[in-house]
Order: C-alpha cells, then sequence, then structure tokens
C-alpha cells in the first residue's frame, strides 16, 4: 500500500466517491474480507462484494490472499492506497487553466495553480513507477501569523523579490542536459475554525475588529 494515490480516471472517480465505498476503502487500509467487512460497515456480505468488486475494477482495492475455509473461498482484499487525490485530469473538460487569467493576488488562480500541481504530480508519479525511478521534489509547509495586513504585504513583496531572486541565479536556459522543474510559492490564511461554526458576529464600538474571513 502507498500513502497516497491520484486518481485520474472518471470512472474511477466515481466509484471513489459513493459514500458506501469511501468508508470500505478508509476501512481497508487493513486487509480485510466480504465478511469481515460486512460486520464493520453494517451491511450483508453481499452488499460489500458487490462494492468491493467495483472498487477492485477500478485499481482501488486489490487482492492480497485467498484463503480456503471448506467449500468456500475467502477473498482477502485491501485499498491500493491509505488516501486518495481525484485529479483535475478527471474533469478534463472543465479543469481549471492557471495560463488562463494569472493574477498573483487571486485565490482563485492559487487554487488552479493547485489544481495543477495534482495533475502533474499525479501523472510524474505514474510515469516514474513505470521507469522505477525516483521522482525527485521538494516541498516546504509551514505557518506565519503577521501582526498586520501591511506586515502581510511586506513579507510577500520581500520573498517575492527573493524568489525572484534564486530563479534568476539558478535559471540556465541553455545547459546541455538540463531539465525544467515548476516552482509554486504560495501564502493564504489558515483555517481556524470549522466549516460549519458560523463567523463572528458585528463589533461592538470601541471593540478590536475581527479578522479578515476565510475563504
Amino acid at each position: 500500500m502507498i500513502d497516497v494515490a491520484v486518481i485520474e480516471d472518471p470512472a474511477a472517480a466515481g466509484v471513489s466517491l459513493d459514500p458506501v465505498r469511501a468508508r470500505l476503502l478508509a476501512v481497508l487500509a487493513e486487509p480485510g474480507s466480504a465478511t469481515t467487512l460486512a460486520a464493520r460497515v453494517g451491511l450483508s456480505r453481499q452488499k460489500v462484494n458487490y462494492h468491493l468488486r467495483a472498487l477492485e475494477r477500478h485499481g482501488l482495492v486489490e487482492l492480497v490472499e485467498e484463503r480456503r475455509k471448506g467449500n468456500v473461498t475467502e477473498r482477502i482484499v485491501q485499498a491500493t492506497a491509505a488516501s486518495y487525490v481525484i485529479s483535475p485530469a478527471a474533469l478534463s473538460a472543465v479543469e481549471p487553466d492557471p495560463g488562463r487569467a494569472p493574477d498573483q493576488l487571486s485565490a482563485r488562480w492559487l487554487l488552479a495553480l493547485a489544481a495543477r500541481l495534482v495533475r502533474e504530480v499525479g501523472e510524474l508519479i505514474k510515469r516514474s513507477t513505470r521507469a522505477r525511478q525516483r521522482l525527485a521534489t521538494f516541498a516546504l509547509d509551514g505557518e506565519i501569523r503577521f501582526a498586520s495586513a501591511a506586515d502581510r504585504a511586506a513579507f510577500a513583496e520581500e520573498l517575492g523579490a527573493c524568489v525572484n531572486g534564486l530563479v534568476a541565479k539558478y535559471h540556465d536556459e541553455e545547459a546541455p542536459g538540463g531539465r525544467p522543474h515548476r516552482l509554486i510559492v504560495a501564502l493564504h490564511p489558515s483555517l481556524t475554525r470549522p466549516a460549519d461554526e458560523p463567523a463572528p458576529g458585528p463589533v461592538a464600538d470601541g471593540a478590536a475588529p475581527p479578522a479578515p474571513p476565510e475563504e
């Protein structure tokens, strides 16, 4: 089992989004049979087996072993990954295009960049696995608390200048055997409350203003 798999096939995406099948995938982080799963998800063995066959047809579940019990063969299966991401390629006709309207201050353009990242890295993982080669990537993830919107703007400006300087330093258009790499730098507010929690109410006179709403 791998940590994360990217689903590109529309049919596989549809199968994975079914609530019962999504729950089975979660339970199948550990190997199980239709009989053991039926007791865990509260369905009949026949219904569980039906869903497992659909998941297996689309490569989301794989056979681990077969156990003979009297006249019955018990199939032990497991999810092919601990978690899944659906690639925008599954909706190729309407997937976002970051090149359509580049805007560094647009949250929707940031989302389009993230979608392209999922699609491209998913494809690279597939190719590197097929070639049995390691995929060279690098990522940073952190959190910063700004005292003010002015500080946030200053940070973004300084970060942009720093990254542009590094790009200018290391980019070599004419290097023989050189390989282009995609670089994405993103900054967005952190989620600080559950999606179903109401936003803060109006501020009383003299009180500090609330934080800006999260998108």
